[in-house]
């Protein structure tokens, strides 16, 4: 008889799936599930700019479409596999496939002329920098 330890949290994990697949959410964990994905962003300021960037392994410069409209920013492209797998010679297949998509509403008004976009090594790097009216302004203040 073999023994097997009890995981009390993966009983939460196979929940959060189950709700998942219910509701047509993407799951990122999912190794079975491909079609959608969601890569990880960081947005943050950084002097006059917003800076984004998004871990986009294994796309090429060409499969990534950056969009702003209305102050929000769009992300979009699409992860192809390499080539088909049969899952009767697959050991394990934990990276996921697909179209992604991605919108952020961005926190001050950008210059859209000015925005900039680099790809190097997975790692897509925008910046968005901010309009002259939403900069900060001193004003001075004057005596009568």
């Amino acid at each position: 008889m073999t023994l097997v330890r009890w995981n009390p949290f993966g009983e939460f994990v196979s929940l959060q799936d189950r709700m998942n697949r219910m509701f047509d959410f993407p799951t990122r964990f999912n190794g079975e599930e491909s079609g959608s994905w969601l890569p990880s962003v960081d947005i943050f300021e950084e002097g006059d700019n917003l800076r984004l960037q998004a871990e986009l392994p294994g796309l090429k410069k060409g499969d990534i479409d950056i969009q702003i409209e209305k102050n929000v920013l769009t992300l979009k492209g699409e992860r192809k596999r390499e080539k088909d797998f049969q899952d009767e010679n697959s050991y394990r297949l934990e990276r996921l496939y697909g179209n992604f998509s991605r919108s952020f509403h961005l926190p001050v008004t950008v210059d859209p002329e000015k925005i900039s976009a680099t790809y190097q090594d997975g790692i897509l790097d925008v910046t968005l920098p901010k309009s002259e009216s939403s900069k900060t302004k001193k004003i001075p203040v004057s005596t009568n």
